[in-house]
């Protein structure tokens, strides 16, 4: 892959409305301050917001000089016109008026490219994601959605590669077992994964690591926070995996906030600064909703370094 991401990058669910609403203004402001820190990898989704994330991405970077930034978007959901304007859908604080379905073939994939054009207002797109494709989501119709990636998804990402309409292509998951199947089927440039390497859950450890470094594919990790708990700390109404957290979560948190009281590291910062740890991560996202949170996150994690003796500790706590 020719594309060289940096280190650190934005994620853009939460200016969409995840979980809380999100004035257009804190917004607005809150993808500039990215910017005037030195963000230039932005990632979106038709999902984030029904199409609302890749609107405001879109008007932040129009005036920017476009070879300055990276963007990324995600395929395997069409969105279409509802009759209905929903409060909340899909975890999203008033979301634009579209419902989606789920389309993984190549027609589908082909369409969600040109949709995310326009929604974007944009002449590039540089990555492509495959959204959540996987049992975590689709459960028993997970194979049906994969039938359709074989008979013609997989092709598309490729043809589009190929022409150079983008310059790489991925998953976009939660899930490692997905990222797995995956990677034995078809060569990925990329991999955003979202909670499954981070300082409170080490699922990808088991094999997925090696196999993206055998492969030479990169790993952006996201969700860093596993939901919010490794950011607020263990309480009665602490958020872990889109839910709230169980008390084995809730104890192990405990245990880390513990640790990293002792070695005066904020728990936050320590959650940042993880995931770069492993050779294998080439970047991180951040997922913020306001601009101040945007600012301190960059300073925990250009200030903080985790000593060999801290991991080995959390290690011990986690597993």
């Amino acid at each position: 892959m020719s594309l060289l991401l940096p280190d650190i990058g934005l994620g853009t669910a939460a200016i969409a409305g995840l979980y809380k609403p999100v004035p257009l203004a804190a917004a607005i402001e809150t993808l500039e301050e990215a910017w005037q820190q030195g963000i230039r990898y932005f990632d979106t989704a038709p999902h984030y917001g029904q199409g609302k994330a890749e609107r405001l991405l879109g008007d932040a970077l129009r005036t920017k000089p476009a070879e300055d930034y990276v963007i990324s978007t995600k395929v395997g959901r069409l969105l279409r016109p509802s009759t209905t304007r929903h409060a909340e859908l899909n975890g999203f604080v008033d979301p634009l008026p579209f419902d989606q379905s789920y389309d993984y073939s190549y027609d589908g994939i082909m369409r969600s490219f040109e949709d995310s054009y326009q929604r974007l207002g944009l002449s590039r797109i540089d990555i492509l994601y495959l959204h959540d494709i996987g049992m975590r989501t689709h459960g028993g119709a997970n194979e049906t959605y994969m039938a359709q990636l074989r008979d013609g998804g997989f092709r598309a990402l490729e043809r589009l590669k190929a022409s150079g309409a983008i310059k790489a292509f991925g998953l976009g998951v939660n899930e490692v077992e997905i990222c797995e199947d995956i990677l034995e089927e078809i060569e990925l440039d990329l991999i955003l994964l979202a909670g499954r390497y981070t300082l409170l859950d080490r699922s990808a450890e088991r094999s997925l690591l090696k196999t993206c470094l055998d492969k030479r594919t990169q790993l952006v990790i996201g969700g860093v926070f596993n939901s919010g708990i490794l950011a607020t700390g263990a309480h009665e109404e602490a958020h872990w995996d889109y839910g709230q957290a169980p008390q084995h979560i809730v104890d192990k948190v405990r245990s880390l906030s513990d640790l990293c009281r002792e070695t005066n590291t904020p728990l936050p910062s320590a959650a940042l600064a993880f995931p770069k740890t492993h050779p294998a991560v080439a970047c991180t996202l951040l997922g913020n909703s306001q601009a101040a949170r945007i600012k301190s996150n960059l300073q925990a994690l250009r200030n903080t370094t985790l000593t060999t003796d801290f991991k080995t500790r959390a290690d011990a706590i986690v597993r």
